[in-house]
C-alpha cells in the first residue's frame, strides 16, 4: 500500500513536471514569434536554451528516466554489433544493384508485352 501512495505522489509530481515542460516549449515558440524583430542569433540561442532546460526537466520524470536507460542500453547494444567490412558492403551493394536492374528489365519486358497484347485486342 505504501508503494501505491509513493507512486501517486511521484505521478502527480511528474504531471507537474510535464506541464512545466509544455509551458516552457510553448513559451519558446511564442517568444520566438513575439520577438521576431530581435536578432536571429539571440532568438535561436534562447530557443535552444529553453529546449535544453525543458529536456532536462523531462529527464527528471519517470518516463524520462526510462528513456535515458533505454538510450544507454541501446548504445551498449550498438557497440556489440559486428559491422561489415568495406568490401562486404560494396559486394552487397553491387548484388542489390544487379538484382534491381534485372527486375527492372523483367518488368519493362512484361509491360511491353502486355501493351502489345492490349493493342492487339483493342485494335489501336
Amino acid at each position: 500500500m505504501t508503494t501505491n501512495t509513493e507512486d501517486q505522489g511521484s505521478n502527480s509530481l511528474d504531471i507537474v513536471k510535464w506541464g512545466l515542460v509544455v509551458i516552457l516549449l510553448a513559451a519558446a515558440i511564442f517568444g520566438n514569434q513575439y520577438y521576431s524583430d530581435e536578432s536571429v542569433l539571440i532568438r535561436a540561442i534562447s530557443v535552444v536554451v529553453t529546449f535544453v532546460v525543458a529536456g532536462f526537466i523531462a529527464l527528471q520524470t519517470e518516463k524520462g528516466k526510462q528513456a535515458m536507460s533505454f538510450a544507454r542500453e541501446s548504445h551498449i547494444e550498438v557497440r556489440k554489433v559486428v559491422w561489415p567490412t568495406r568490401q562486404e558492403a560494396l559486394n552487397t551493394t553491387f548484388v542489390v544493384l544487379a538484382a534491381t536492374g534485372v527486375m527492372a528489365l523483367v518488368l519493362w519486358g512484361l509491360d511491353s508485352l502486355l501493351m502489345v497484347i492490349v493493342n492487339l485486342i483493342t485494335g489501336v
